[in-house]
């Protein structure tokens, strides 16, 4: 796995299966709006998710569960926002907020589902 960017792809890949094998339908991949972009936007029954993935082979900054910053989060809320007006939901949905932290140690990973991450 060389840079960055693939890092992050595969993270987001490895993501993806881990959160359709448990159900969850996935609506829409790399939501990008002016905001900013959202990794993964699924469905749990009724409950629309909204899932931020980090991915890291290092501890050496911290764990990607640790990356997300009170100003991250607050983002991230803001573009859930900006995508239920675009989608023109006509009442606010169930939401949650999840962070999915990859842990990419030599060629095994580890998978981290945080559900409910971040409050709203």
């Amino acid at each position: 796995m060389g840079n960055k960017q693939s890092l992050g792809k595969s993270g987001e890949e490895l993501a993806a299966n881990t959160i359709q094998e448990s159900g969850l339908v996935i609506i829409q991949q790399n939501y990008r709006c002016p905001k900013g972009e959202m990794d993964i936007i699924a469905l749990d029954g009724e409950v629309l998710v909204f899932i931020e993935v980090r991915t890291r082979r290092s501890a050496y900054r911290g764990w990607g569960e640790e990356s997300i910053t009170f100003k991250k989060a607050q983002r991230l809320q803001s573009i859930a926002s900006f995508y239920l007006l675009q989608k023109r939901y006509t009442s606010w949905p169930s939401l949650r907020f999840d962070v999915i932290a990859i842990r990419w140690l030599e060629d095994k990973s580890e998978v981290h589902w945080y559900k409910g991450a971040l409050q709203y």
